[in-house]
């Protein structure tokens, strides 16, 4: 297991930054998807990323704890620090990395098991629990941060696929929970879901960063806008612009972020 080093910088409104981002490029063979990226993440914010299908913000959001590393010919060049510690250096402990990172799909993926099992998995896995007790606790408190307990609290053995959707997805987001990140990552967290679902979700995102610092991609503006702290829009690769959502919204600087979020293209 790697120490990590914990260097704490307060940058903005006494936020302290969780990650910094610097000249970062990402390719797929000799393709580059990603060109010379640079972003801070602060803790406890929400940050949006938006911008057209295919401009990069998967790929991005995937490079954040090195989701990327198990895909044929990539490579990353540039720096990403979680709490001033560069995560692709040598001898980073990858599964601890991603314990402090989790990260929460676009479809929800529950185990075909029961719903206790699904939120204990992590907590069984790494061995984060001492006995059957405690790991009842983490599961009602995973369960109850993710806004689900009352809903599941007389069903917890029932199969995890028999839920809804958005109940799958916020099961989820409590699986991820129990192994208590500090970052959670979300790819389109709510694309698949009802209108009341996806309110939910983002109801449950405003709770969340109390607590913790997430970095949500979307499709959804309005969603960026409902949710988030900062907002960054990408486009072919490129960081276009990135600054707190309300000034991205109402007053961009590039031409093509106003373009984007008016509708005129993308």
């Amino acid at each position: 297991m790697m120490f990590w080093c914990t260097m704490p910088q307060m940058v903005d409104d006494n936020h302290t930054q969780k990650m910094l981002i610097q000249d970062l490029n990402f390719y797929y063979g000799s393709l580059r998807a990603l060109n010379m990226i640079s972003m801070e993440i602060l803790e406890r914010e929400v940050t949006a990323l938006i911008g057209p299908s295919g401009c990069g913000k998967t790929t991005f959001l995937r490079c954040l704890n090195r989701m990327n590393d198990s895909i044929p010919e990539t490579r990353l060049e540039g720096d990403v620090l979680l709490d001033g510690e560069d995560i692709y250096s040598p001898g980073v402990d990858v599964v601890d990395l991603r314990q402090r990172i989790g990260m929460v799909f676009q479809r929800p993926n529950p185990f075909p098991q029961s719903v206790f099992d699904n939120v204990a998995f992590g907590p069984r896995v790494l061995g984060l629990t001492g006995g059957r007790g405690e790991l009842e606790a983490v599961v009602e408190r995973s369960l109850d941060r993710a806004a689900l307990w009352d809903e599941v609290k007389d069903q917890l053995k029932s199969n995890a696929l028999e839920l809804s959707l958005g109940e799958q997805q916020r099961l989820c987001i409590a699986r991820v929970l129990a192994v208590e990140p500090e970052v959670i990552l979300m790819d389109e967290p709510t694309s698949a879901l009802d209108p009341i679902a996806t309110l939910e979700i983002e109801e449950l995102m405003r709770q969340l960063r109390e607590r913790y610092t997430i970095v949500v991609v979307t499709h959804n503006m309005q969603q960026a806008a409902r949710v988030s702290d900062k907002t960054g829009l990408f486009w072919l690769g490129e960081l276009v612009e990135f600054g707190k959502t309300a000034t991205i919204f109402t007053r961009p600087e590039e031409e093509r972020t106003e373009a984007y979020i008016t509708g005129r293209v993308g």
